[in-house]
């Protein structure tokens, strides 16, 4: 199948509030909804997901199921109406699909996650920490305490909590994948919160590899370049939404559909040496 012709900027202008939606933006992400084709890479293994409504998440949901996989997807409780769309995708493709509402960032709620998720899906082999937090900012001065901290729990301290209340429902073979972003290496002023927390996820994702190895289970992450997802007028001012994508060789931003495959590889079977791979994904754009 050839490659669509994706969108490039300019777009029109456009913000939402957080989390955003994706029926709101112009043009659509692409999730893989019509293009995405399985070869059963995943059959029979069980995933969670973790802001699977939307953008990255929902493309891998997608993924999973069109591979074999049966998927429960966690989301924010005002998120239901997107992670009943993807779920319905999930069943279309055969498999098995739970839609969990869930604040990650609070660890009652993270515990009842993890419980409802292996009830639904009778066990899990696949954990994908994949939900965030990103807000912009003008200027250093107007990033509070309490937002600093908001973006940690729920971009650091949930993907800890979360590994380590899965990890007892984990067998070897199992794969960890965490969305983390070129941010960990490039920061950008405005996100500084955001990136400060995706290098905090890149490393993190390296220690686990080390310490879980001999448990047989396999962590790494994906790092993403500038993606079309509702984060982007979610999180950016109207200018640099306008603009978004365009600095990078390939010109234009990526759909969370080009990033499944990833996604994808990491959670194979035939991925059994991968493991504290940082996973670059970013339109050509180099990152050291």
């Amino acid at each position: 199948m050839p490659i669509p012709d994706y969108p490039r900027p300019p777009f029109p202008p456009q913000q939402q509030s957080f989390p955003g939606k994706t029926g709101k933006m112009e043009p659509r992400p692409d999730h893989g909804e019509d293009s995405y084709a399985g070869h059963g890479l995943l059959a029979g293994k069980r995933a969670l997901i973790t802001g699977g409504d939307s953008g990255i998440g929902a493309a891998v949901a997608i993924a999973y199921a069109r591979e074999g996989a049966d998927v429960a997807i966690a989301h924010l409780p005002t998120e239901e109406a997107d992670a009943a769309r993807i779920a319905h995708l999930v069943e279309a493709a055969g498999r098995k699909a739970a839609t969990l509402a869930c604040d990650i960032s609070d660890p009652a709620q993270a515990e009842r996650l993890v419980r409802d998720a292996v009830d639904a899906l009778g066990g899990l082999d696949v954990l994908v920490n994949n939900a965030a937090y990103q807000k912009y900012y003008e200027r250093f001065e107007d990033i509070t305490l309490e937002e600093w901290e908001k973006t940690f729990a729920t971009n650091v301290h949930a993907v800890f909590n979360l590994v380590r209340l899965a990890l007892p429902h984990l067998r070897p073979g199992a794969a960890i994948i965490n969305t983390a972003s070129v941010q960990s290496k490039k920061p950008s002023p405005n996100i500084l919160p955001y990136a400060a927390t995706k290098g905090a996820i890149a490393n993190l994702t390296i220690g686990l590899a080390g310490t879980l190895a001999d448990k047989g289970i396999r962590v790494n992450a994906v790092l993403p370049g500038p993606i079309w997802t509702p984060f982007i007028p979610a999180g950016m001012s109207e200018d640099e939404v306008a603009g978004f994508g365009g600095h990078v060789p390939m010109g234009r931003p990526g759909q969370p559909s080009e990033l499944a495959s990833a996604y994808v590889m990491l959670a194979a079977d035939t991925a059994s040496y991968t493991s504290g791979t940082l996973l670059t994904v970013s339109g050509g754009a180099v990152t050291l």
